[in-house]
């Protein structure tokens, strides 16, 4: 499922055009004196729903209000919305809103669990930051009205990228700077008997580089020989290749194993059982935990959408 991070104050940021009015969120009517005798009063009806997460509602007049403001952006860059196209990206967008609106809550209540916040100070040092990128308070307030948001509404946008901030960079905490690393090479085909045979005259004598560089078709590896350079578990995209080469020692050559992308042979060059990891390997694990926690988040919910096509 592909998610979203749609920050409804960078519209802000970017001078957003005026918005139409939104829905009133719908209260509870006036309670009038009545006498003893009287029927028990009717029950207030439930505010209508966009979605509800684990039990707590998305109310419909909060989604339609994002849904607006995107509107109102999308028209502001110049896109007909009335055309097929704007139509149609205008269909995307609203469920894509709804399904950033529910992640948002999803990390809410792990927020909540992990005793994570976000303090109204921190809240009003980001408006103050805003205020001093808009140059003035009275260029800020200007801002703020053709984007047809209040003040509450974009402190509440604020906490809520804020507190999403946090906690994702505590799950990016979770991967660790040292770990195990192998230093490995490869040679990609698209047959397994092509695979063979190679293998064949690797174990033969063969040289594994000069094989890699006439057969391999991995371009990105083929002119260095196949080699993959040092890496820790989990940032191939072929996970059998680094399983492989985690399963050698230095020096040997694995069987024929398969992948997404074809056939391959594999040989592991050294092995470091502690090694710092770089940072662009560490970036990559920290996306690859941050996204698998997202879909943990997103397989144990209870979801319930109340609008779409």
């Amino acid at each position: 499922m592909k998610r979203i991070l749609l920050p409804v104050f960078l519209l802000l940021l970017l001078g957003a055009c005026t918005m139409p009015p939104t829905v009133p969120a719908q209260g509870a009517p006036t309670p009038t004196p009545s006498a003893p005798t009287a029927p028990p009063p009717t029950p207030t009806p439930e505010r209508p729903l966009a979605a509800r997460v684990n039990g707590q509602p998305i109310y419909l007049v909060d989604y339609e209000r994002q849904v607006a403001q995107y509107q109102d952006a999308l028209a502001a860059s110049g896109v007909d919305i009335a055309s097929p196209e704007g139509q149609e990206r205008l269909r995307q967008m609203r469920a894509q809103i709804l399904e950033w609106m529910i992640e948002q809550v999803l990390i809410e209540q792990a927020a909540a669990g992990m005793g994570i916040t976000v303090t109204d100070e921190e809240v009003q040092v980001a408006v103050a930051q805003l205020v001093q990128d808009a140059g003035s308070q009275e260029a800020f307030q200007e801002r703020l009205e053709r984007s047809g948001m209040t003040l509450t509404d974009l402190q509440a946008q604020l906490r809520a990228e804020l507190l999403r901030a946090r906690v994702l960079e505590q799950v990016q905490a979770t991967v660790p700077e040292r770990a195990e690393q192998v230093h490995a090479r490869h040679i990609l085909v698209d047959t397994r008997e092509r695979a063979e045979a190679l293998l064949g005259q690797i174990q033969v004598g063969a040289d594994f580089a000069q094989l890699a560089r006439i057969h391999s078709q991995d371009e990105s590896t083929r002119d260095a020989g196949g080699d993959l350079g040092w890496f820790p578990r989990g940032v191939l995209l072929a996970p059998e290749v680094e399983e492989v080469a985690f399963s050698l020692q230095a020096g040997q050559v694995g069987p024929v194993v398969q992948s997404q992308f074809g056939y391959h042979i594999v040989q592991t060059l050294e092995r470091k059982q502690d090694e710092p990891i770089s940072p662009e390997h560490r970036q990559l694990l920290q996306d690859w935990a941050v996204q698998s926690w997202l879909e943990s988040l997103w397989n144990q919910a209870v979801i319930e959408r109340f609008v779409g096509d």
